[in-house]
């Protein structure tokens, strides 16, 4: 049983996946898109990147590739999907997860740590933290900044679907601490099942003590949840 990386030309975030992972004694491997998904898989990371250059829109081409559709087929069998900047892109596009990432309010591309506020502490993705705990992990991204309807953030907040919100080193949440003008300072999701998840911020950057911490270690450990 291993989890699936999957690279498109343009990733650039994968190596980083399988180390962090790897760090954590969760078994993945590299699977490059046109080769289909391993037939013991269990479970796949998005990673980030620029996939097919962000042509027509960041992750939308990536979207139509047939191992997306494998993938749809994995979470609808309840394996453990993750979508990290790029992959959180893809996983928007694909209809994995509601909304869609665009533009940066800044219209630049911004890298740098930001905080994190724990929305819902009871999924697989954020078990391993306190619901209210402020973590802090960093961004890399130019089509960063989450939008979807009024309706449909209504539904996400009701549902408890937001998994967490920018914030500052306290925990409160403002626009000054939203960094891409997300609605609602989101920062990460759950789909329609909470085994589906998609983060603009990368948590597999935030794995190691000596290269910026190991805030973003719990995320990853969805995948060795049962």
């Amino acid at each position: 049983m291993t989890v699936a990386i999957v690279q498109f030309g343009g990733s650039n975030c994968d190596r980083d996946a399988k180390r962090a992972l790897s760090h954590l004694d969760i078994d993945a491997e590299l699977v490059w898109h046109e080769d289909g998904l391993p037939t013991d898989v269990s479970g796949v990371m998005l990673p980030g990147g620029f996939s097919y250059g962000d042509y027509l829109r960041a992750g939308a081409i990536a979207a139509n590739s047939p191992i997306v559709a494998e993938v749809r087929e994995a979470a609808a069998s309840g394996v453990p999907v993750l979508g990290v900047c790029n992959g959180a892109q893809i996983g928007c596009e694909s209809g994995l997860t509601p909304g869609a990432f665009t533009t940066n309010r800044s219209a630049r591309f911004q890298c740098e740590h930001v905080y994190l506020r724990v929305e819902n502490a009871d999924t697989p993705w954020t078990s391993a933290y306190e619901e209210g705990e402020v973590i802090e992990v960093p961004i890399a991204h130019g089509e960063g900044r989450f939008e979807i309807t009024d309706e449909q953030y209504d539904e996400l907040d009701t549902d408890d679907r937001v998994l967490f919100r920018y914030c500052d080193e306290n925990g409160v949440v403002s626009d000054e601490t939203n960094p891409n003008g997300s609605k609602g300072n989101v920062a990460g999701i759950i789909g329609d099942s909470e085994t589906v998840a998609v983060m603009m911020p990368h948590p597999e950057r935030a794995t190691l003590p000596d290269i910026g911490g190991t805030d973003g270690e719990g995320v990853l450990y969805g995948f060795a949840t049962p």
